[in-house]
């Protein structure tokens, strides 16, 4: 009987499930944000939203000189990975990207500035300020830990 009971369960297709993990880690004079595919199938392009508009630490892109960051900025660079994003001026909490090429195991990385706007060390932003920030990728969220890192589940593909 168990034999068969392992054949039936091999035959029903079953979904496979996917994350996409996405870190910050803060750096001078550049923070740095990398998003990685853990999903079985390819897929040929991904939507995915970053809003720092809901860490409580008041955090928005330091894009320019002339803004509302403080100091030291850095217009968004992309860094290992092709995509397209929103327009990101300075002060603005929400990006917008298209990852391009996702496959299993890609990589994105860019870079920014971010500046909290709630302490009195504004150019310094921690795992513990991204806490609460959140990132969107197919109607599904997963929110910034103190450390830095946030998860999205995503559905990928019929197995």
């Amino acid at each position: 009987m168990r034999p068969f009971i392992l054949a039936l369960a091999v035959c029903v297709p079953s979904t496979a499930f996917a994350d996409l993990t996405v870190t910050f880690r803060d750096g001078a004079p550049k923070d740095r944000f990398t998003l990685t595919y853990q999903g079985a199938c390819a897929l040929d392009r991904l939507a995915v939203q970053i809003d720092l508009g809901t860490a409580p630490a008041g955090l928005i892109f330091d894009t320019t000189g002339a803004g509302a960051g403080v100091d030291v900025f850095q217009p968004l660079e992309w860094v290992t990975g092709t995509a397209t994003t929103s327009d990101v001026t300075d002060g603005d909490t929400l990006l917008s990207m298209t990852l391009e090429g996702v496959s299993p195991g890609a990589t994105w990385a860019f870079t920014v500035d971010i500046d909290d706007t709630t302490s009195t060390r504004q150019i310094t932003v921690d795992g513990s300020e991204m806490a609460g920030a959140t990132v969107t990728a197919e109607g599904q969220t997963g929110a910034f830990d103190g450390s830095g890192d946030a998860t999205v589940p995503l559905q990928n593909c019929i197995s």
